[in-house]
């Protein structure tokens, strides 16, 4: 490496794991945050969300979650267990501060913000996450309600005694259906059913399982054959909702017709408001002028580790290297991963495109 120098472009759970690792393995972490604080879109979820995962099963290495290991954290809780991380972490911090492009010089990288600032790096980590890029599949027709990805919802209160339909089979999807079916005539709409996984089994939370039996750590390889679609963890309220009425689940729509949804039986209905909850994806349209992108604006990366251009990695991609790699409880080995490799020189091999 030219210098010890590595700029992390995002400041939230990925980018303080991606420095705290930087650190570890001596080199110069120079965090680049586009917000006011160090903790990521966190304060922009939903009031309601909790984690599916455990405090016990939640922390960074070293850095344990505080309170009840059982205690499921909420949106706010973690905002302040980041807070905490930063304020921890001996590193060089900007918040304010967004990158706009960076671009190859010499060996390593020139990183150009927009306080009109330049930065020369050796190695650049991407942890820019994805809430700023909600994915909103591409419906048919017009529609003249209110039409929103989950990144813009906050609360059920501005829709009761309405009719929603929530699109999507995840997590958040059902989290959100659940509670606006307390206030509103609410429908999801699936492509395929959901797909409930147990949240206790034999008395353990599920992460306990994923734990100690290493499914964790499982490669996206082994995880696509495992997985079709979305599990979603579930205490049995949402299974029960579903089955007692109180939350309605269909078939994905098929068009828009005004203020209709038209359903996959042809039949249109008049709602109110259609939140889509369909993922995000990676927020790295700096690197377009880089050509380290395929055609649809996502990484080429194999593991974290850029296919196109030496010492440049990614952190936060959803199973960049296994299950939990987007999580709080697995970006710090994706971390530790990509900054031993840019450190020791072993990402060379590694990122010619084509060497999947």
């Amino acid at each position: 490496m030219r210098d010890n120098s590595v700029v992390i472009i995002g400041g939230g759970q990925s980018g303080l794991a991606g420095a705290f690792a930087a650190r570890d393995a001596g080199l110069r972490p120079v965090v680049l945050e586009a917000g006011e604080r160090t903790v990521g879109s966190w304060p922009e979820y939903y009031d309601s969300l909790t984690l599916f995962s455990p405090a016990g099963y939640s922390g960074f290495p070293g850095a344990p979650f505080p309170g009840d290991p059982d205690n499921y954290p909420t949106r706010d809780e973690v905002v302040a267990y980041l807070d905490r991380l930063a304020a921890g972490l001996d590193a060089e911090i900007h918040t304010n501060t967004r990158v706009t492009a960076v671009e190859k010089d010499g060996t390593g990288f020139l990183v150009h913000t927009d306080a009109d600032v330049q930065l020369q790096t050796s190695a650049v980590i991407c942890a820019s996450g994805s809430f700023t890029n909600p994915h909103i599949p591409d419906i048919p027709g017009e529609f003249t309600g209110r039409l929103l990805h989950v990144a813009g919802y906050r609360s059920p209160k501005q829709y009761a005694g309405q009719r929603v339909v929530v699109a999507g089979a995840g997590n958040s999807a059902i989290q959100v259906a659940y509670e606006l079916a307390e206030v509103a005539n609410t429908t999801l709409a699936v492509r395929r059913p959901i797909q409930f996984v147990p949240q206790i089994r034999a008395g353990r939370d599920m992460h306990y399982w994923l734990h100690t039996l290493r499914l964790d750590l499982l490669p996206p390889s082994v995880l696509k054959r495992l997985i079709r679609g979305t599990p979603v963890f579930d205490t049995g309220i949402y299974s029960n909702a579903l089955m007692s009425g109180l939350l309605d689940q269909r078939r994905m729509f098929t068009r828009f017709d005004g203020d209709q949804v038209v359903w996959a039986d042809g039949t249109g209905e008049r709602v109110d408001a259609v939140i889509f909850a369909t993922g995000y994806r990676p927020n790295v349209a700096y690197l377009t002028g880089l050509g380290a992108l395929d055609n649809t604006g996502m990484p080429l990366h194999k593991r974290g580790l850029s296919l196109t251009h030496e010492r440049l990695a990614y952190l936060g991609i959803e199973f960049q290297r296994s299950f939990s790699s987007n999580t709080l409880r697995g970006v710090a080995r994706d971390a530790k991963y990509v900054v031993r490799a840019i450190a020791d020189g072993r990402d060379t091999a590694r990122t010619r495109l084509g060497s999947v």
